[in-house]
């Protein structure tokens, strides 16, 4: 059966399927979104970095931006909206939090060993790096697995 309108077909399992999107796009709003995400997280980090260790500072930092990064892009670069998924999307998330989670974490072990008494200017240059690898592998998961489009 072909639609009129621009809803998007069920997928195969009965779920709504996202929007049908390019990646031409959804880029723009995922880089408006990911360096929004990534001033927030970093803010966090040097927030945090007061009180508690770089490492303890990065997972706190990384979570709670990581959270509003999966429902920002779910909303805007993937243009999926209602609550439906909404926990299922955090979850498949989660996945390239853990992945961006570990490039952070090793840029501050690696920056520790090489260099322990680094300033705080350094430890934040070594997670913009870090960050920048994990954006590339979240784009894509977040395409091609979490908001798949039909």
């Amino acid at each position: 059966m072909v639609s009129t309108d621009n809803a998007p077909a069920p997928a195969p399992d009965g779920r709504a399927a996202a929007p049908a999107g390019t990646a031409k796009r959804q880029l723009p709003s995922f880089l408006v979104i990911g360096v929004l995400s990534t001033l927030f997280y970093l803010g966090l980090y040097v927030v945090a970095r007061q009180v508690v260790d770089q490492q303890a500072a990065n997972l706190i930092a990384l979570a709670v931006s990581a959270v509003a990064n999966t429902a920002a892009n779910r909303r805007f670069t993937f243009g999926i909206t209602g609550s439906e998924g909404a926990v299922r999307h955090q979850l498949q998330g989660a996945v390239a939090f853990l992945i961006g989670l570990g490039l952070s974490s090793g840029a501050l072990a690696l920056l520790a060993l090489l260099a322990p008494h680094a300033s705080r200017v350094v430890e934040v240059a070594g997670l913009i790096v870090a960050n920048g690898l994990a954006t590339v592998v979240r784009f894509v998961l977040l395409k091609v697995w979490v908001f798949r489009t039909r």
